[in-house]
């Protein structure tokens, strides 16, 4: 049973499978989020899901970035990704349409940076993942 359904902006209908999520900046001891911090953070995570999720194509949908009015230090301004670090399986049917729908289905897995820990579903789904180019991104699996 999948954790949610999202209809992407194409049509197409996916399943949300498998669902991690991390804080942002859990862990981090010294220092401020700025450049230099957050593309580490960016790169880490998505090597993380490559490496944890190696059985699928990753996609990282790229985070925004804030910019609030701190005074920043020694390597420029203060720069804020989202709070909560995501990573998702998601499944649908597959891309190519000579293959058997009951034997294959199409999978991809999706890194990702959302504001809070709400598991995203249908319609209130970040733009951004309702917006994947599921055929170009994701692979055919048998069953």
């Amino acid at each position: 049973m999948p954790l949610s359904h999202i209809v992407l902006s194409s049509g197409r209908s996916i399943e949300l499978t498998e669902l991690r999520m991390s804080s942002t900046y859990g862990g981090m001891l010294e220092g401020y989020p700025c450049k230099p911090v957050n593309d580490m953070k960016v790169s880490g995570h998505r090597r993380k899901a490559e490496r944890e999720f190696s059985f699928a194509p990753v996609h990282l949908v790229p985070p925004s970035r804030a910019y609030p009015d701190l005074t920043g230090g020694h390597f420029g301004p203060v720069e804020v990704l989202p709070a909560v670090a995501c990573i998702g399986v998601f499944h649908s049917t597959a891309i190519a349409p000579e293959l058997d729908p009951v034997l294959h289905h199409s999978t991809l897995t999706v890194a990702w940076f959302q504001p809070g820990p709400d598991v995203p579903s249908g319609e209130d789904a970040d733009p951004a993942l309702r917006g994947l180019r599921w055929e170009e991104l994701a692979r055919d699996h048998e069953l």
